[in-house]
């Protein structure tokens, strides 16, 4: 299959998935291009994750599509273009950090990977932990990990929840910086999160969930328009609209 050159880099049509007789999500229609940012937002229980674990194939959607760059999701090609960043760490306990990241490039057939990740390992201050045992890391380090290995696998979307959980707050800034740097590569970048201050200078747009059902989607000053709020902070914004859904 030959995708469309000009297809989004995420078509998200009909979105369902239920559990028995539990709605998570009901018919989610979105789109995403190329170089977007989008924060993916929403109380507890809203349906983040299972809306993620839907697209990167952990959960089989009940009923809808869902293509990136024009591939069903599943395929080989879609698989090749994306990458999953679990809020828990999903980690090989035997394998070393250099050991993983050198198993995802091996993974994902990026050549020439061994800079990246040594500057990834700066970044997140880990590189002292390079021969380490991922059994021997603390939770904060096999966050960073993971984030490394999203990374280095050069996927052209991104899909993170709850990134910034464990991190300190330098980790934290070390992380934005990073998006940033991604989003000029051209790379696009889903992220599910709680916090919202890191994340309201990054995002090109936001997407409001709430039960299921996404209650916004827009800029932050198209959001703050549609409430007369132009001076709204994003956590203002995000009370204002699901205050009352």
């Amino acid at each position: 299959m030959i995708p469309n050159s000009n297809a989004p880099m995420l078509q998200i049509h009909g979105l369902t998935k239920t559990f028995g007789k539990k709605t998570a999500i009901e018919g989610l229609k979105f789109a995403m291009e190329s170089g977007e940012i989008v924060g993916l937002l929403g109380p507890n229980g809203a349906g983040k994750s299972t809306l993620i674990k839907c697209i990167v194939g952990l959960l089989r959607p009940t009923k809808g599509e869902i293509l990136i760059k024009g591939y069903p999701r599943g395929t080989r090609e879609a698989r090749r273009l994306s990458a999953y960043v679990p809020e828990v760490p999903q980690m090989y306990e035997m394998l070393t950090v250099w050991e993983h990241l050198r198993f995802i490039a091996s993974a994902y057939e990026v050549q020439q990977w061994e800079g990246e990740a040594k500057e990834l390992l700066q970044l997140f201050e880990i590189e002292e932990q390079r021969d380490e045992f991922v059994k021997d890391l603390s939770k904060g380090m096999r966050q960073k990990l993971s984030l490394c290995c999203g990374v280095i696998s050069g996927a052209q979307i991104l899909f993170l929840d709850e990134p910034m959980v464990g991190l300190d707050p330098k980790a934290i800034r070390n992380l934005k910086e990073l998006f940033g740097h991604l989003k000029e590569e051209g790379r696009t970048l889903l992220i599910s999160t709680h916090l919202l201050d890191p994340i309201e200078n990054i995002c090109n747009r936001v997407i409001v969930l709430k039960k299921g059902h996404i209650l916004a989607d827009g800029s932050l000053e198209e959001l703050r328009a549609r409430l007369g709020e132009e001076q709204a902070s994003l956590e203002e914004v995000f009370l204002e609209v699901t205050a009352d859904a």
